[in-house]
């Protein structure tokens, strides 16, 4: 799997790797019962919003009225964390964000860093980066640490380890921890990686976290979390770093009203998050005595440039559309090749990439508007999928296989005449392949058509066929 965006990393192809993943069903059990549970309390927590819709489009004009000034939040932001006494950092790409933050570390002397979950560091690769210069970085977040004691790679937005289920997760943790005994519940679950984790917040220096949200208007940072893990890293550590992709700036502290309504509910279906953490700077006594902000880019400001598809950084990574969506929900998250899974994965990652890799992404989708439905910002998915659909084959990167039969469509469909000729050539040419009234095999590059679903064979007569022959028997 390839979780790395923004450089020439290659993904693979969708398909190619849907097909492997639908043959696990122990996980396809686990990513169905969990988005059923995720889905089923989001709709009751929305459902209680007599303002929700109201909130939806709220948010979304926050977000695109910000990345219409964008360039003018930035340097607000950048400004006033600096009066608070932070130190922003501008990356360009993902190796000059793990040049700073290896650099920051490296400048301390330590060898550790324990991590909130941040999906943008896994965007960058940064623990790979860091353990390269023997920094050994720990995950704080419960699911962030299975993932990462597995070896495994995340496959939710919000849940990245929601493909592992409890019996796997105490094995897991039996073997990594080295723990003689471990009951099999939930409580237990959390009560050994609490004890695993306590340790490592009380001893290691430097802190190193995302944001949900970055407040231009007075430089502070948000962070909102369910376990208490992330308030332990923004207080206790002597240094914290935080890296924000620039789409994370909202204007006003005030805006926070909006989006602290609309994120836990389309996350986790919880009315509010446990843990609201805001940081601004550093204070006397209190907290870090260093706090470094990383603004990276990383392709985003190629999105930002596209009117058509600039929506796509107002996302908020609630990951809604990945609950909804009935692709996510038969493959899970590892198909994609990339840290952004889903609907919002399918346009995020190949725009990251320049429209150079992960072309296969923009076809991961059945189109049926689910996602737009959820998003809580109103990204319009389906839109920006049939775009960036369209920039695949301006390119000349569609499949041939694709190629030869659009045209060969357009041929067919652009005369009456050529229409009725082509169906009567298929009605002689599926006799071969009928059973029952039914094709459940297709020939050649079709056949992957037909791999998953059957066919009804073409009727005996066309529509213009039955119409016709319909109006003579009235006249006659």
């Amino acid at each position: 799997m390839t979780v790395r965006v923004g450089n020439a990393a290659q993904a693979p192809d969708f398909p190619e790797a849907a097909k492997k993943q639908l043959a696990n069903a122990q996980m396809r059990r686990n990513v169905r019962h969990a988005t059923d549970v995720i889905r089923a309390k989001r709709n009751r927590v929305a459902a209680e919003m007599p303002d929700w819709e109201a909130l939806r489009e709220s948010a979304r004009q926050i977000k695109a009225h910000t990345l219409r000034h964008l360039d003018t939040y930035l340097e607000q932001f950048e400004k006033a964390c600096t009066a608070a006494g932070g130190r922003v950092h501008w990356a360009k790409d993902a190796d000059e964000a793990n040049a700073i933050i290896a650099a920051i570390i490296n400048s301390h002397g330590e060898k550790e860093v324990i991590k909130i979950k941040t999906m943008t560091s896994d965007e960058i690769r940064l623990n790979p980066a860091l353990e390269a210069e023997g920094i050994t970085p720990f995950e704080t977040d419960l699911a962030d640490l299975i993932v990462q004691l597995g070896n495994d790679q995340p496959s939710h937005i919000v849940v990245p380890a929601l493909h592992r289920n409890k019996t796997e997760i105490r094995k897991l943790f039996l073997e990594k921890m080295k723990l003689e005994t471990l009951g099999d519940q939930p409580e237990d679950l959390t009560e050994a990686a609490r004890r695993y984790l306590r340790e490592k917040f009380l001893r290691v220096k430097i802190g190193i976290g995302g944001a949900n949200f970055a407040i231009a208007e007075t430089g502070s940072v948000c962070i909102v979390e369910s376990e208490g893990n992330g308030r332990m890293c923004l207080t206790l550590p002597q240094v914290f770093i935080s890296l924000v992709g620039i789409e994370k700036i909202i204007p006003e502290f005030s805006d926070l009203e909006v989006f602290l309504q609309l994120l836990p509910r389309s996350a986790t279906g919880e009315r509010m998050n446990p843990y609201n953490s805001i940081w601004t700077g550093i204070s006397p006594n209190d907290g870090p005595k260093e706090f470094h902000v990383v603004l990276l880019d990383n392709g985003r400001s190629e999105i930002l440039a596209d009117e058509k598809t600039r929506q796509t950084l107002q996302c908020i990574r609630c990951a809604a559309c990945l609950n909804v969506c009935p692709v996510y929900r038969q493959t899970g998250g590892h198909a994609y090749g990339s840290i952004y899974s889903g609907p919002i994965g399918a346009i995020v990652t190949p725009q990251l990439q320049s429209m150079q890799h992960s072309q296969s992404l923009p076809y991961a989708s059945s189109l049926c508007g689910a996602c737009y439905e959820a998003c809580p910002v109103k990204i319009n998915i389906p839109e920006v999928l049939i775009e960036l659909r369209g920039k695949v084959v301006a390119a000349g990167d569609a499949p041939a296989s694709e190629k030869i039969a659009m045209k060969t469509a357009s041929f067919a469909l652009s005369s009456s005449r050529r229409l009725a000729t082509a169906q009567k050539f298929v009605r002689i040419a599926q006799w071969p392949l009928v059973h029952d009234g039914t094709i459940s095999k297709l020939p050649g590059f079709l056949g992957a058509w037909s791999e998953t679903r059957n066919m009804r064979s073409a009727p005996a007569e066309s529509f213009r066929q039955w119409w016709k022959r319909r109006r003579k028997e009235q006249h006659s």
